[in-house]
C-alpha cells in the first residue's frame, strides 16, 4: 500500500501517509493534496525568484543582501558575500551552495542575482 503514495516533495522522505483529502510527511509535518499531485507528476517547473523578483536558475552566482546567522554555530555569513553556481532544489531553504565556510542551504529571499 505504501508503494501508491508518494515521497514528500519537500523533504523526499518516503514516510508519508493519506489523512483524509491530504498526504501527511511524518517527517517534516508537510501536507498537500493528494487529488494535485496524482495528474500532474512531472510538476519539476519551481520558479525561485531573488529578492529582486528576478528568477534564479542552477549555475547562477548570488550575492547575500543581509548578514545571516548559522544556526548552532558561531559563524555569520556576511551581506555583500557573492556565492558562485548555486544549485537550486525544493524546500523551504530553495538555494544549496557551497562557500568558504561549508556548504549552506538559504533561502532566496535574502539573495539578489550578480
Amino acid at each position: 500500500m505504501t508503494a501508491s503514495i508518494p515521497p514528500c516533495p519537500l523533504c523526499t522522505m518516503e514516510n508519508t501517509y493519506a489523512d483524509g483529502g491530504n498526504y501527511i510527511c511524518a517527517d517534516c509535518a508537510h501536507e498537500w493534496p493528494i487529488q494535485a499531485s496524482a495528474p500532474n507528476e512531472d510538476n519539476d517547473a519551481v520558479v525561485v525568484t531573488d529578492s529582486n523578483g528576478t528568477v534564479l536558475v542552477d549555475g547562477d552566482s548570488v550575492v547575500l543582501i543581509k548578514d545571516l546567522k548559522v544556526k548552532g554555530s558561531s559563524i555569520t555569513l556576511k551581506v555583500g558575500t557573492k556565492v558562485k553556481s548555486i544549485r537550486l532544489v525544493g524546500g523551504d531553504h530553495e538555494v544549496d551552495c557551497k562557500m568558504d565556510a561549508g556548504s549552506f542551504m538559504l533561502k532566496a529571499c535574502f539573495l539578489r542575482k550578480a
